[in-house]
């Protein structure tokens, strides 16, 4: 790309504020104006935070307890992701209604390149200032947007625009803004990657810039290394990129109370690939790779993964590959507090090849799996489960 081209990009990154908490605000305004926390459970973790709370020193990704502790008079709500992703919808068809070219990074935020809708909406700023206003309006929310020649930068400038504010680097300014931000802004750097940047003196991005490229990749790595250096010079060439395939789809829970008991582990892995697999089929998918994560009560995380020679969808063929490899940790009475499923190396489900099993019956798991789906499309989630998901006191009602 040309410095030419560059200058022309208009870029929108728009981010909803607090979006899980502001959604719940909206639907029930009695919360407004107090601390609201999504995310129940003593094991759980912290999904949203309005501003009132933050306040507090609450913060997304944070345990709850420690949440409670910081704001004991907060009001916790839970996660209602039905309902956030009904709202999210509406908010990418107003993204869609000004650009054609719209990556979502997330259910509350999304890349616009808005370079060819200027002549027809305005230039970059008015386009922003339409989006905010047709989101607060139509749903009730509010959003913060930054507006740059590039990804990278767009995305910096809502977070320095947050909340419900708006901001534009130019091209001339870009250098200006960049340079005196910490470099745990940055893209990329995680918290060993500013550990080892802090570690060699690096502490702001223009100190990157300032340093040469060959220092950096043997600290960093040749990819990390190489990253870092070009986007310290706020040079960032990729495209907003439309129809991005999911890379995974997944589901995971933490335990109210750590476990180790084989059976109780494989029914909760069993449950977490019954939610990830109908997420899979609803969206027309199918998994070749297949991945469990545990993390055990000294929140060690280990996780594996299986490849199968052909792709899948089922719950029962997701399944036996999940308990295998569980199995193959051969794992002692360890204590577990959380499970994790993921499908991962997805593909499109139209017309792939079947994964046949010796000695299947003709009518098996697919027809059942087929006819599970139906079910929770008329009935809801939850209307038919595996029966080892139903617990015996419901199995015992069910009899009543």
């Amino acid at each position: 790309m040309s410095e030419l081209d560059e200058k022309r990009l208009t870029i929108l990154h728009v981010d909803m504020d607090a979006f899980y908490a502001s959604v719940a605000e909206r639907d029930d305004p009695t919360l407004k104006g107090k601390p609201v926390v999504v995310g129940m459970g003593a094991r759980g973790v912290v999904s949203s935070a309005n501003y009132e709370a933050r306040k507090f020193g609450v913060r997304s990704a944070m345990p709850l307890g420690q949440a409670r502790r910081l704001a004991p008079h907060a009001i916790f709500v839970p996660v209602n992701m039905e309902r956030n992703a009904e709202i999210s919808r509406h908010i990418m068809e107003i993204f869609h209604s000004f650009t054609p070219l719209v990556e979502p990074l997330s259910l509350d935020e999304a890349f616009l390149d808005v370079t060819g809708s200027q002549r027809l909406h305005g230039d970059g700023r008015v386009i922003a200032a339409k989006i905010r206003a047709r989101v607060e309006s139509e749903e009730g929310i509010t959003c913060s947007v930054g507006i740059a020649p590039s990804k990278f930068i767009a995305k910096l400038a809502s977070t320095y625009a947050k909340p419900n504010g708006m901001l534009e680097i130019e091209q001339s300014r870009i250098l200006e803004f960049l340079h005196p931000l910490p470099v745990s802004a940055m893209w990329g750097v995680g918290p060993k990657t500013n550990e080892e940047l802090q570690r060699i003196g690096l502490t702001k991005i223009g100190d990157i810039a300032q340093t040469p490229r060959a220092t950096l990749i043997r600290a960093l790595g040749q990819s990390a290394g190489e990253t870092l250096y070009e986007l310290a010079w706020g040079r960032d060439y990729r495209s907003v990129t439309t129809d991005e395939p999911d890379k995974s789809i997944g589901a995971e829970e933490t335990f109210l109370i750590d476990l180790d008991n084989h059976e109780e582990i494989l029914r909760e892995l069993l449950r977490m690939v019954e939610r990830a697999s109908h997420r899979l089929r609803d969206r027309g998918l199918v998994s070749k790779t297949i991945a469990i994560k545990i993390r055990f009560a000294d929140f060690t995380t280990i996780s594996r993964s299986k490849t199968v020679p052909l792709p899948i969808s089922g719950v029962q063929e997701c399944y036996e590959v999940v308990r295998n490899l569980y199995k193959a940790l051969k794992l002692d009475r360890a204590r577990i507090r959380l499970v994790g499923v993921s499908l991962e190396n997805l593909s499109d489900g139209t017309g792939s090849p079947q994964q046949l099993l010796l000695g299947e019956r003709e009518k098996g798991w697919r027809e059942a799996t087929a006819a599970m789906d139906a079910a929770t499309k008329r009935f809801g989630r939850g209307s038919v489960r595996p029966a080892r998901l139903v617990s015996s006191t419901e199995a015992d009602e069910s009899q009543d």
